[in-house]
């Protein structure tokens, strides 16, 4: 006779009951029943080998019921009236969580101590998470000990480096080049130095999703010199933050060359930039040229400067969307010297703000040559410009175009030249725009050839949370100082360009809603389909970025114009979605196939949008396909991992 096994016993602790004896001891009295379940918990570990139950996750080839994974499977079976079979690629985006972990994390977050646990919620829950850790050896250093060299060198934190360092210079070179998602703090980062140097050649090149926080730069340096070198070139989500940068130096120089060029769709700040810094010149060369959609915020620029002299040059040129941020711009500076050449030159569309530009400025000198030439008209406000300057201060502009407001500048000492009506500037409608991104309904038949975007998700992979845990985190701008406490400040800027985009008012038609659990998903939409729902991506990504064959193409819900609700991945901790309702489109599943071989490689979903009225008129797929809103309709493919939910055919 084989061995006997024990009998296998799935058994629920409600998230809410206590697990250490304290707390069951307080318990007892409240409540018999969690009591006599807990000592029930505590003899099934031993006999009934529940243990192994919940750890694995698994028992006898089935999933344990009381998974994150578990509890999606009957939440879809609940709330979705059909018996079509569930989509692994998005079953596959719950939470990892077993039953235990589920639990402890679940009471975690029931007393708001997630944050006292973060690494281990982000490794169990698979969420991209940002830990300054701190290393001694490290810190030790750049405190005058000599110069220091570091070649391939990646993703470490430095606290205290070059800090009070006497003359000698320390170099980064190949520093994080051609990682996925680089995490790098450097905190007092050449404090109190004199006559000392510091040098980042090639700075996380390549990478994917770059953290990088600079703190305390080079405050109180005397003399000596700081360079940026091809940093952050080519990376495809960028999170940079200065803060105190260089406040209180003294001749202290720093240079920017090649600052974020050819990136894509991420932040920059500055805060604190040259506060009250004397002689000290920064220039910018080639700052985020031909970046994508890019976000750059200067807060409190050179306040309180006394003879500093800043230049930025090719400032944004090249750029699609930008969007430029300046906020008490060289207040109460004394007899400094900024200089703009090239700024958003050739640029297109974006908004750019300045705020309090040189306001009661002193003896100063503000230049700015060839502001705005932009390819397409974007939106730049001038507030405050000049205004409250005494002495001899002077502010000049030249060749800048028509799509400028100046709000409330100085009458006196600014000179306006070369002012450029922009309808007289050339166009081009397929500029700036990747082909294939955007293309006709007409595009969508058999046989036809057409490039492929690159379809392909570059975000970190992580999970949805289950919903009890998603609950008690805080999900709004309001509350960013509890949510940086949980993920930490290295995080700020990526917490808050998701909750901003969230909290945006929905535009005409729109319905929208930003989900962290499938299960929201789930209730945005059949609230807006009903409950006999599908959801559709493409298959796979291969095809991108190139030539491709159409095959076999089916019309969704018969090709009919319809409603649907499309999902799109946001850069978060954990999965975030940004869904909304689309109404007037309709939907495609297409056969995609090799130009040559005339084989299959992919099975594409593509949506059709209608009605493009409500669209800006700057948007990518005009400048594509050469028209305006409401003209034509306009067609995208789902990308990796982005989703489209529609009603059952």
């Amino acid at each position: 006779m084989g061995e006997k096994r024990r009998p296998q016993f799935y058994l629920y602790i409600p998230p809410n009951m206590p697990l250490s004896l304290p707390q069951l001891a307080s318990s007892r009295q409240q409540n018999n029943m969690k009591t006599s379940l807990f000592f029930l918990y505590l003899l099934s570990l031993s006999y009934f080998n529940v243990v192994q139950v919940f750890g694995t996750g698994r028992s006898e080839g089935k999933e344990n019921p009381f998974t994150a994974k578990a509890s999606l499977i009957r939440y879809w079976n609940n709330h979705i009236s059909n018996n079509l079979p569930k989509p692994p690629f998005l079953i596959s985006k719950a939470s990892p969580l077993n039953a235990i972990d589920l639990a402890k994390l679940t009471q975690l977050a029931n007393h708001n101590s997630l944050s006292s646990h973060i690494e281990s919620f982000c490794s169990l829950a698979n969420l991209f998470c940002s830990f300054q850790e701190e290393s001694s050896k490290l810190d030790a250093v750049g405190k005058g000990k000599g110069d220091a060299n570091f070649a391939v060198y990646s993703s470490k934190n430095f606290k205290g480096y070059g800090s009070l360092s006497r003359g000698g210079i320390d170099s980064f070179k190949n520093y994080s080049d051609g990682l996925n998602t680089p995490n790098e703090s450097f905190k007092k980062y050449s404090r109190g130095s004199s006559a000392h140097s510091e040098d980042f050649t090639s700075y996380a090149k390549d990478a994917n999703v770059a953290i990088d926080n600079f703190t305390n730069y080079g405050s109180s340096a005397t003399g000596g010199s700081g360079g940026f070198n091809n940093y952050q070139d080519r990376v495809n989500v960028p999170n940079l933050r200065f803060t105190s940068y260089d406040s209180d130096g003294n001749k202290h120089k720093l240079s920017f060359s090649t600052y974020s060029s050819e990136t894509n769709s991420g932040s920059e700040a500055f805060i604190n930039y040259g506060k009250k810094g004397k002689a000290v010149p920064a220039e910018f060369t080639s700052y985020s040229s031909n970046a994508n959609t890019i976000g750059s915020s200067f807060a409190g620029y050179g306040v309180l400067g006394n003879s500093a002299n800043d230049s930025f040059k090719a400032y944004g040129d090249s750029g699609n969307n930008p969007r430029n941020n300046f906020k008490i711009y060289g207040l109460a500076s004394k007899l400094g010297i900024d200089n703009f050449t090239s700024y958003r030159d050739s640029a297109n569309v974006g908004v750019d703000s300045f705020q309090s530009y040189a306001r009661d400025a002193n003896s100063g000198k503000a230049n700015f040559v060839n502001y705005g030439k932009t390819f397409n008209v974007g939106n730049s406000t001038f507030k405050e410009y000049g205004k409250g300057s005494t002495g001899s201060t002077t502010i000049g502009f030249k060749m800048y175009d028509l799509a400028r407001s100046f709000l409330d500048y100085a009458k006196k000492g600014v000179t306006f030249a070369g002012y450029t009506n922009s309808s007289s500037k050339e166009t081009s409608v397929n500029r700036w725009v990747e082909p294939g991104k955007f293309f006709r309904e007409s595009v969508l038949k058999q046989g036809n050839v057409m490039v492929m975007p690159d379809i392909r998700d570059k975000m970190p992979r992580r999970s949805f949370l289950p919903r009890g845990i998603l609950s008690k985190l805080p999900f709004s701008t309001s509350h960013l100082s509890e949510l940086r406490n949980i993920f930490g400040a290295s995080m700020e800027g990526m917490l808050e360009n998701a909750l901003t985009e969230c909290e945006r008012p929905a535009s005409r038609g729109e319905t929208k809603r930003c989900v962290g659990s499938v299960e929201d998903m789930i209730d945005f939409a059949t609230s807006v389909l009903g409950l006999s729902v599908t959801v559709r991506t493409t298959e796979n990504v291969k095809g991108s970025k190139q030539e491709i064959m159409i095959g076999e193409v089916k019309g969704i819900n018969g090709g009919e114009v319809t409603k649907s609700v499309s999902c799109h991945q946001s850069l978060y901790p954990y999965l975030l979605y940004y869904c909304h309702s689309v109404p007037k489109v309709r939907g495609y599943e297409a056969e995609i196939l090799d130009v040559t071989s005339k084989s299959k490689i992919n099975h594409g979903v593509a949506i059709c949008h209608l009605d493009t009225s409500a669209w800006s008129p700057t948007h990518g797929a005009f400048l594509a396909l050469g028209s305006s809103p409401g003209q034509v309709e306009v067609c995208h493919w789902i990308f990796e991992n982005d989703m489209t939910w529609t009603i059952v055919d």
